[in-house]
């Protein structure tokens, strides 16, 4: 090797020897910097790795569709049906009808008509005395209703009842024979206040047609 190329050499190693442009200071505080950084975004990225977790907990369907919560269901009222009678009375066509059976009635006259509307059995009496105005005029006497069937409507502004029509066994499904109660043939009476308690509902309907028995004075009460 020539001593040219040798001092050639030997100049480029000393230029590779040159002392650096920045201070040993400098140096450390950019290493000092660069670990803040490191810190710093280690950070960032942990506090989005929670974010993420805590929106995929609350939209784990994940299909990007933005759902917000269902509102609260407010509570809705059930309208009140009425209840079943238990007993239906239909005053036009002179039967009571219990549990698919109908049974022949008779109701009240013209001038005493047997009221209408939902009523319900307030009291039950076996043996019932009542007064009565029968064919001959201003003639009272007293008799006994047996199998009896208070009734009251749920204002308490109409009151009757059912029973036994002991002084004309022929009138119920003929005509008319009571000033306003509902009278039944004795067998049939004693037969629904067996079945009836205190509190069957009770419906009359319809209006009594004018027939035998309007005009010849009031029956039991």
């Amino acid at each position: 090797m020539s001593d040219e190329l040798t001092s050639q050499l030997k100049e480029l190693a000393q230029a590779g020897e040159a002392p650096a442009s920045v201070s040993g200071a400098e140096i450390r505080h950019r290493a000092v910097r660069r670990r803040r950084r490191r810190t710093a975004g280690g950070v960032a990225g942990a506090c989005a790795a929670t974010a993420l977790a805590l929106v995929l907990a609350l939209n784990p369907g994940g299909d990007g569709t933005d759902r917000s919560p269902a509102p609260a269901t407010s509570p809705t009222g059930t309208p009140t049906t009425p209840a079943l009678p238990d007993v239906t009375v239909d005053l036009s066509r002179r039967v009571l009808t219990f549990d698919h059976i109908d049974l022949p009635i008779s109701s009240g006259m013209l001038k005493s008509p047997t009221p209408t509307g939902r009523m319900t059995v307030t009291a039950k009496e076996a043996v019932k005395v009542t007064s009565s105005t029968v064919r001959f005029p201003d003639k009272d006497y007293t008799v006994k209703l047996p199998w009896v069937l208070e009734l009251s409507s749920a204002d308490g502004t109409s009151t009757t009842y059912i029973g036994t029509l002991t002084y004309d066994d022929n009138a119920p499904g003929k005509y008319e024979r009571t000033n306003g109660w509902i009278g039944l043939r004795s067998y049939d009476a004693k037969w629904l206040y067996s079945r009836l308690r205190l509190g069957s509902v009770v419906d009359i309907e319809g209006t009594a047609p004018t027939g035998e028995g309007d005009t010849t004075g009031s029956g039991g009460r």
